[in-house]
């Protein structure tokens, strides 16, 4: 750690006052922390671990794949090996001694444990794909970023060790993108990045290393605020908030130990309870690199520089500005989508644009008054209508020569570009209009189509009516965007993102001719995946619980009314009311208990529903809201909800979400209340 840090850390306030100096390294997850560091530092991509998930310490074998091994052929050794040693427990379980040097091995990794565990134990054998040359090739980038990420963290109050983090979820590679829609250094899935970063058909954010770092160290102070411990907070980046307030109460203990060790959830796999051994092998192999890797060389950061947009500026014009190419600028500028490369879209108003150090920059007004003149709003809609022009000459050969890659086209030229579609009904009609789909391409993956679409796998798979990841198949034309009205909010979003991409693929050839790509989105997932594979449902920031309580009750949140629970269950607003011995027209109140009946629906599809709901409201919030940071205020005499709501102009939602344990109902003067600031983006 930088030593000139340490008195900013202690001078500055912090949210995390109480923060310890340091992580937590419970003993009792010291097994775990050594597998990681194995791990991550003596085997590479090219071997793996054959293991038990439940007992880290007992590693049945290394296996070794030959580098040229093709990808199936490496899964029919691990299937190979695995079942071979599921065949041994098995055996062993039923009492039989040992027959042979391996089961002698084998059963020696158990000393004292009785057949029924060796048994039980033939079900969590588990293959772990080694990470020592990511890891390596991840303390080289760390460099260049580490500086601004210490810095951050300081300003925020936080633990510098946090710092470390991208180790896990993208070995510091800023282009990084998951098989779960993730993206960037700190791998931020859409609705969680819309929080706090621009994602739009011109900016996405995920990708700026500088940007994203600032909204991770947001993320996890709220998780902090929201958990009261850092190996929560930390678990809840994986897992989500939500889902750790669960554990948490489900486990009756804050101790991560114990939540480890005991709770018990389907979302709660293998990379959730690993989440935080992971992160402190992470650490101390960052702390020690020499010991465990050599001698290796950092890369430096960049100098460079910032000059805020006062006006929109098309990229070649600011290329001109500066005397750059635009190769330079894209390279500095990473959160700039191809849109803007190809002229489609100018580089927004409010846009941070980063450049070398040492030229001589404006500020942002004197750079409006230079560059007006030279971003013409005619020559932006020339621009777009040269590409529709260009798009439909292709699309109309592919359609008699398919060719790779091809993509779905979009009726009527694919419709106006010169406008944002904000709303819901704005955007299911987009998308209806767009007939947006995708046509599957030779080695593509639900993920890979989610990177390139904008559209989350759990949304493709419930839109498409697939079972599970492997049933898609090469031509088949998937949705992006529901038809009907019942469509969640990230799909009629998605439309919006499917159009800006499709301009990019109608594009493409032009683009190569004049910009190299950073990188595909195959590269991407190459270099730079998260450590831990985790096949579930990314988390969302969200901390609100809307499942049903074992009792059939559910605690009423901010934005739901009777009529909503009568809508999602099928029936009268009335009877409910009568369930609940409820009078005449009055209204559920927030943070209390309501009954409901589930004769016509199940809790599983009333919950979907809920939940549905909560993200449609939250996504139509943050395509227009970003929060910028957040302020505590003490409640006055007389505060109630609806003025502590007006103070910051929140939605009651976001304010309940802030503050999920405070009695608003019965609010009392000196109450404690966190409230985000938010700034218009619209």
């Amino acid at each position: 750690m930088k030593t000139w840090l340490l008195p900013l850390l202690l001078l500055l306030p912090s949210c995390a006052a109480a923060a310890p100096a340091a992580m937590p390294e419970p003993a009792e997850l010291e097994p775990d922390v050594r597998f990681w560091m194995r791990v991550y530092s003596e085997i590479t991509t090219n071997e793996g671990f054959i293991h038990d998930q439940r007992d880290l310490g007992v590693v049945y074998q290394t296996l070794h794949f030959d580098p040229g091994l093709p990808p199936r052929m490496r899964e029919q050794q691990v299937t190979a090996a695995r079942e071979r040693y599921q065949a041994m427990l098995r055996r062993l379980g039923t009492g039989a001694a040992p027959q042979d040097a391996d089961e002698q091995r084998v059963s020696g990794l158990w000393p004292g444990a009785p057949a029924e565990r060796l048994a039980q134990a033939a079900d969590d054998v588990r293959f772990q794909l080694g990470q020592a040359d990511r890891f390596r090739a991840g303390l080289r980038r760390a460099g260049a970023w580490e500086e601004h990420i210490w810095q951050t963290l300081a300003a925020q109050g936080l633990p510098p060790e946090i710092a470390a983090l991208p180790h896990v979820e993208s070995s510091f590679q800023p282009a990084a993108m998951s098989k779960a829609g993730a993206a960037g250094l700190w791998q931020f899935i859409r609705s969680t990045g819309r929080r706090y970063l621009r994602i739009d058909r011109a900016v996405d954010e995920r990708l700026d290393p500088y940007r994203s770092t600032e909204a991770a160290a947001q993320l996890l102070a709220y998780n902090y605020r929201l958990l009261g411990t850092w190996p929560l907070a930390i678990t809840a980046y994986n897992h989500g908030a939500e889902g750790m307030r669960r554990a948490r109460e489900q486990v009756g203990s804050d101790d991560i130990v114990q939540i480890v060790r005991h709770y018990r959830s389907p979302s709660f796999g293998f990379a959730s309870r690993n989440y935080y051994a992971s992160f402190l092998a992470a650490l101390r192999l960052d702390r020690d690199p020499g010991r465990y890797f050599g001698a290796l060389q950092r890369e430096a950061a960049a100098a460079s520089q910032e000059v805020p947009l006062d006006a929109p500026a098309r990229a070649d014009a600011l290329a001109a500005v500066f005397q750059l190419n635009r190769e330079t600028l894209r390279a500095l500028n990473p959160a700039l989508r191809a849109a803007v490369w190809n002229l489609q879209q100018p580089v927004p108003r409010g846009y941070r644009l980063r450049l070398p150090a040492g030229l001589t920059v404006w500020s942002g007004k004197a750079l409006a008054e230079r560059l007006a003149g030279t971003t013409r709003p005619s020559e932006l809609v020339a621009a777009a209508r040269a590409g529709e022009g260009r798009r439909a000459n292709r699309v109309s050969r592919a359609a008699t020569v398919p060719a790779a890659g091809a993509v779905a086209v979009l009726p009527g030229g694919g419709g106006p570009r010169t406008r944002g579609v904000q709303s819901a009904a704005e955007l299911a009609a987009a998308a209806a209009a767009y007939n947006a789909s995708y046509i599957v391409r030779e080695g593509d993956t639900l993920a890979m189509i989610a990177v390139q679409t904008g559209v989350e796998p759990v949304t493709l798979m419930q839109m498409n009516g697939l079972r599970d990841n492997d049933h898609i198949y090469e031509g088949q034309r998937l949705a992006l965007a529901a038809a009907s009205g019942h469509a969640t909010a990230d799909a009629l979003l998605a439309a919006q993102a499917v159009e800006e991409e499709r301009a990019d693929e109608a594009l493409a050839e032009l683009a190569r001719t004049r910009i190299e790509p950073v990188l595909s989105a195959a590269q991407a997932q190459a270099q730079g995946p998260a450590l831990i594979a985790d096949e579930s449902a990314p988390p969302s920031a969200d901390p609100l619980d809307y499942s049903v309580a074992s009792d059939g009750t559910v605690v009423v949140v901010a934005a739901e009314t009777i009529g909503h629970y009568a809508d999602w269950l099928g029936v009268t607003a009335s009877s409910l009311r009568a369930l609940n011995r409820m009078r005449g027209r009055s209204s559920v109140r927030i943070g209390g208990r309501f009954k409901l009946a589930f004769a016509r629906v199940p809790r599983e599809q009333f919950e979907q529903r809920r939940r549905e709901y909560h993200q449609r409201l939250q996504t139509e919030y943050f395509a227009a809201h970003r929060i910028t940071g957040s302020d505590t205020y003490l409640a006055r005499r007389g505060d109630s909800l609806w003025s502590v709501t007006r103070r910051g102009s929140l939605p009651v939602w976001l304010l309940e979400q802030y503050n999920p344990d405070v009695d608003f109902a019965a609010l009392r003067p000196g109450t404690q209340i966190v409230l985000p600031r938010v700034e218009d983006v619209s």
